[in-house]
This record gives C-alpha cells, structure tokens and sequence, in this order.
C-alpha cells in the first residue's frame, strides 16, 4: 500500500516545511475569507458581547465575546470580529496534529492530514466565522491531548492541562459537560483515580465567576437553553437531522467515518473515548429532536474524533484510501466554489444572510441619522444596525419572543424620555421611507417610553375555563427602575392584556384587559395592586399558557410569569 503521498512541488521539502506552509496557506485563505465575507448576524450579535466583557452572556457563556474583543483591539472592520476566530482554529490544527502522535511523520501524511481536515465543512467554516463553536473546538482538541497524556502519564502537568481544557471548554459552550461525559463513560475506570477528581475540582474552580454570575442574573442562559428553546414535537425535526448532520460533516467524509466505526474496533482506552465522542455526540443530539430543532453544527466537536480516526485508519486500509482519494479529495473542489462564491454580492439567496444586512443598515441610518434606533424581537438587526453603522441600537424583547442579551443591558432605561427612531414595519405608526433603492418602516418617537423591565406578579383562582368566562385577576404591577411609567403617554401609552400562547409562545392570542379600578401612573422603583378583568377568547379547546403583558404601541413585553390554562370545549 502507498502511504505517503507525495504532490508535485514539495519533494524536496522536509515534513516540518510542508506542515507550516499547509498551515500558512490555511491561515491565508482563511484571513481572505474573514475579510471579504460580510459578517453574519450572530457575528454582529458577538460583536457587542465584546463591547460589554462580562463572566457570562445570556445565550452562551464568554469566551466568544472575549475573542471578539481581542480582534476589535488589533483590527476595525470584519477582522474586528474574526482575526481571533483565524488564530484559535490553527491551534486547534496544532493540537490535532499532536493527538495523532506520529513517529516517523512524512510529507505524505502531512497532506493527508490537511486533506482530511479540509474536508470538513463546518469544522472549514469555523475557521473565519465567529461562533462560540470556534473555542471549543479548540479547547476539545486541547482537552483531547490532555486526556491521552494523563492515560500515560497522571503527572501534575497533565492533570492542570486536563482541568484548564475542561474549563476552556466550559466558558466557550454548555456542550463541554456532553464532551467530559462521553469520554467519562468510555473509561468508566477513571473515577477510580483520584487524580481525575482533582482535575474536575480545578476546573470547577476555575469555573466559580461564570457560576456566580449566572446565579447574580437568576441563570438565564440554563433557562433559556434548558426551557425556553424546548417546542412541541414534530417529525420534521427528526427526519431532517441526518441530512444536516451530512451537510455538517461532507457527506463522502461522514460516510467515510460510519464506515470506521462499524468496521473497527477501537484499538485502546483513547480510541474508545474517541469512538464514543464521535458516535455520542451524533446520537444524542439527534435524541434531542423530540423536544424542538436541531442545529445542525451543535455536533461539530465530532469531527475532531472522526477525523484522527479516519487518519489512522486511512494509512492502513488500502481500500479507505483509495476512497479518500477518490471521493473526498475531489469535494474539496466544490468546497472552495463554495467559499469564493460567499465573498460575492448578490450571488447567494439572501436568505443566508451571507451579503446585503450592511445595505440595510445604511438605509436606516439615513432615516434615523444620529438618534438612536430600537428594533422589535430580531436581536440580529439591531446587532447588525450597530456593527455597521457604529451608532446605538437595542432590541426589546416581546412577549411571544425569545430574550436576548439586550434584556440584561437594559439599554432602553440610558434613553427614557429622549428622541429615538423606532424601526418597525407592523405598526399602525410605521411610515414608509424609499432611501437608496430600498425600504424602510418606522417612526420617530419625541419622548421614548418602554415598559420591558416591569414586573407583574398575579394570581389565577383557576386553570380552566370556556370561551366567553370572566376572569377576574389579582395583580401586582412593580416597576423596578428610576423612570415612572405614564399609562397615558402621549406617544406610547401603556395598556394590559392576557395572553394565550401556544408551543414556545411565538403563536399566541392577545386579550385587551380591563383595569377594575383606574390607573394612570406606575411610580419609579414602587409598584401598584388591583385586579384586571378580561374575557376569554373563542379559541379552540385546549392547552395553552397564559400570562399577563404590558402593551405600548412598540410591542407587548414580557412582564410576568406563564401559567398552565386550560380552555374548555363547551
């Protein structure tokens, strides 16, 4: 069997070379890349984590906004956010490289190795875009070296890097527990070592500010992801999985691993962790359909194990080789079609997002100028509106909405009572605004009032009842901030009403609510009580939440809790 490969115009050169000018070109093509794509919404969205460092973020917890304040430290522009993203990914390369452990290396196994990493898309794409997948795919590949030095050897040195990587892993996505679990369960054995046990308390350790501010802000990142994101059952999202995950991984290079896995055993207690990595990782995400849509890069860190397997057993298999010349080789021809036409405009639907968001910004800032702009439940374009344009913007959440990292700035409350340009398209106060061959909906306000941090508590005296009841509602309405809420508001003025939401509340009914005794004013920080009363809706019997909402002409807020309510076939 031929096992170096040898491509025209590197015989001369020693491996070492070959290996640090593969890792050049890759570093090259991938600062091309980062500067000529336009940044995606999510990136825009990391970006201003960067500008507000904390130990956590309401989504996910910091690593992503600590390397997008790097880059904005050494580079403006699309670097800003992504030079962090190119450097992280070459490590993470290093360390794989490292895991692999070659004893008489060769040119041939070095484009092998680079051949085989190519080939992975998403683990190809999170070399330029920003995501908090990008360290920890680092930190995997760093947690996986660790854990085969610490199989050798249980010196100090491995089990600090054992802990450092498992709390790298930690404060760059929520998966590091999924990761440490699956290879905890190849090599049951291990909690029998009281060296692991100091390794997991030093991480824990390390761990302590991301603990203790998820605790200060009432854990709203376990919340969200542990809750809020879960929706009722549809096959939809099983039947897609596997075709994701296919798109995910190349589907010649996920073939290519099926094919390892089910042919092999592995060859030691590393390999086990591997194949359980690898296999785990696929499985349990694809479990996780039952309860709402899968993304399908959530299984990224999969290709690490996958692809450290499909290398070694590549130079033994004479027949997977022939494969991986074959069929994977030639993919990444349409890969790099693929990359060249995301640095085009207009080339690509727009529904990828992958071009035109900055076009939209500038529209909007001809219209708004200097004053600040508030978007409505899309944290995308206010993220995207304040990348671009440098100018402040912030997102209130609705009351069928997810919430964002805004609702934990509470930018709104700098802005009470001044001009802002309100940028809505569903408003019976939109304007229409034609600027630069597009579109733009909204209006301005004079004296901006908002009512998203205002907390009602209340009480149900049932949880069912038919369409047409009265239900008459305890309520008591604080207002935690130092702006008094005018319920008459000559712009925006406050109303209440119920709301019966279905699934994850972004399908929901909203009822007016009368208030039984007249109220006009909430004063600052101190709260008022009384009773509402409201109708229910002729809606179709069933389950449904329920949940009371303050209402001004921007959107109805998330000021209370759900509640379980039945509504009665009559």
């Amino acid at each position: 069997m031929k096992r170096n490969i040898h491509p025209c115009g590197i015989r001369g050169f020693k491996w070492e070379w070959v290996f640090a000018l593969f890792l050049f070109a890759w570093m090259c093509m991938n600062l091309v890349q980062s500067v000529c794509t336009e940044v995606l919404s999510d990136e825009a969205y990391y970006y201003m984590y960067g500008e507000h460092l904390s130990w956590g973020y309401f989504d996910h917890p910091p690593a992503v906004g600590v390397m997008t304040y790097v880059s904005s430290l050494l580079f403006g522009g699309n670097l800003g956010v992504r030079f962090a993203t190119v450097i992280l990914q070459l490590g993470a390369i290093v360390v794989i490289w490292k895991i692999l452990s070659e004893r008489s290396p060769d040119r041939g196994k070095v484009v092998l190795f680079f051949l085989l990493t190519a080939s992975f898309v998403m683990f190809q794409a999170y070399g330029w875009v920003t995501t908090p997948d990008v360290p920890l795919l680092f930190f995997a590949a760093l947690f996986l070296y660790g854990y085969k030095r610490f199989l050798e050897s249980d010196s100090l040195a491995n089990v600090l890097l054992l802990a450092v990587s498992m709390a790298g892993m930690t404060y760059s996505k929520y998966h590091a527990a999924l990761i440490v679990g699956l290879v905890l369960l190849s090599n049951l054995r291990l909690l029998a070592r009281w060296k692991i046990w100091a390794a997991g308390l030093l991480a824990l350790l390390l761990l302590v500010p991301h603990f203790y501010w998820q605790a200060a802000n009432d854990f709203p990142s376990f919340q969200y992801h542990l809750s809020d994101r879960s929706r009722s059952f549809r096959w939809i999202y099983l039947l897609e999985y596997l075709p994701n995950q296919l798109l995910v991984f190349n589907p010649f290079t996920f073939g290519a691993a099926v094919y390892v896995l089910t042919k092999y055993r592995p060859a030691d207690a590393f390999e086990r962790g591997l194949y359980f990595l690898a296999a785990g990782l696929v499985i349990f995400f694809w479990g996780t359909a039952f309860r709402g849509h899968v993304e399908p890069h959530w299984t990224v860190v999969a290709s690490i194990p996958m692809l450290v397997l499909l290398y070694r057993r590549s130079l033994k298999d004479e027949r997977l080789m022939r494969y991986v010349r074959k069929w994977i080789a030639p993919s990444l021809l349409l890969l790099l079609v693929a990359r060249v036409l995301l640095t085009t405009d207009g080339l690509l639907p727009a529904s990828l997002s992958f071009s035109g968001k900055e076009k939209v910004s500038r529209r909007i800032e001809r219209i708004a100028g200097d004053l600040p702009v508030v978007f409505t439940g899309s944290f995308q374009a206010s993220s995207n509106y304040h990348f671009h344009t440098k100018k402040e913007a912030f997102t209130l959440s609705s009351a069928t909405g997810r919430r964002t990292q805004y609702d934990l700035l509470e930018k709104e409350l700098g802005r009470q009572g001044q001009p802002v340009f309100v940028c809505q398209d569903n408003s019976s106060k939109s304007e229409r605004y034609e600027v630069d061959g597009g579109v733009v909906y909204g209006y301005f306000v004079d004296r901006l009032q908002t009512v998203n941090r205002e907390e009602i508590t209340y009480t149900l005296d049932r949880t069912d009842a038919l369409p047409g009841d009265t239900l008459w509602i305890p309520f008591t309405l604080r207002n935690p901030t130092a702006h008094a809420i005018d319920l008459r508001h000559p712009e925006l003025p406050v109303s209440c009403r119920a709301v019966y939401a279905i699934g994850r509340k972004k399908e929901a009914c909203m009822v007016d609510c009368e208030w039984v005794e007249p109220l006009a004013v909430i004063p600052a920080q101190g709260s008022v009580s009384g009773q509402v009363r409201t109708i229910v809706p002729a809606l179709d019997a069933g389950r449904y939440q329920f949940a009371l909402t303050l209402v001004n002409p921007i959107c109805a807020a998330r000021n209370s809790a759900y509640v379980p309510f039945e509504i009665l076939r009559k």
